[in-house]
């Protein structure tokens, strides 16, 4: 098996180990959760798509009790008011954008950001986790990769009227990855998560969306580039 010889074997029973997924823990728990919150919100403003995002807010609900389950085989007790605080900003400009009735705004938050972060942890994660979090997680970025899909259908369809205020929320937001990555990376580490390769997939999977939305590749070279200098 050589991919486990490639990698330094873990102590999951470790102090520092648990230390630290006490608040990566939470911050996926928080993150589901947050998820299963936004998506009921955009169920009330795009009313044609209601099932399809009442499924989405279910699906959300169901990771984060996987990823509860998570914390539990390892004995540990997630951080969540570290997690909260950790999605406080993005949290807050959703329900700013919410309240003013931007949905094309919410739609790149959760749908884009808030997906891509998870898709890119989760990628990340996945070779370094225990064998019970390593099950729930393949599971969790099937799932995730469907999320994904949806804002960027709905984003495409209406790409023209939606394209200055993608413009603008990119702007305010994803500058907030950056911090927040930077903000877990040593966590991460002990994980044997490296920084650097979340940030790799997280580019290569916001760029991607960025793309399949229509925006042109200088464009997504641009939009992807905002923020950047604090990675």
């Amino acid at each position: 098996m050589p991919q486990l010889e490639a990698s330094p074997a873990l102590d999951f029973q470790s102090e520092a180990y648990k230390d630290a997924y006490s608040r990566i823990n939470a911050i996926v728990i928080e993150g589901e959760l947050e998820a299963n919150d936004n998506y009921k919100k955009l169920a009330e403003y795009l009313s044609e798509h209601k099932d399809e995002l009442i499924k989405l807010a279910r699906m959300e609900n169901r990771h984060m009790k996987g990823f509860q389950a998570c914390g539990k085989n390892l004995n540990v007790t997630p951080d969540m008011e570290f997690a909260k605080q950790f999605f406080a900003q993005l949290h807050d400009n959703f329900k700013q954008a919410w309240d003013e009735g931007k949905v094309v705004t919410c739609l790149l938050i959760q749908s884009l950001i808030i997906e891509t972060f998870a898709i890119a942890a989760y990628n990340i994660y996945i070779p370094v986790a225990d064998d019970f979090a390593r099950k729930i997680t393949e599971g969790v970025v099937k799932d995730e990769y469907m999320h994904l899909n949806f804002g960027e259908e709905w984003l495409k369809a209406n790409f023209e009227t939606a394209k200055a205020e993608l413009e603008e929320a990119n702007r305010q937001n994803l500058p907030l990855v950056w911090q927040m990555l930077n903000q877990v990376a040593t966590d991460a580490s002990v994980l044997g998560m490296e920084k650097d390769a979340l940030v790799e997939d997280f580019m290569i999977t916001y760029g991607e969306a960025l793309g399949n939305i229509g925006f042109t590749s200088r464009e997504v070279m641009r939009l992807s580039a905002q923020g950047l200098a604090m990675a």
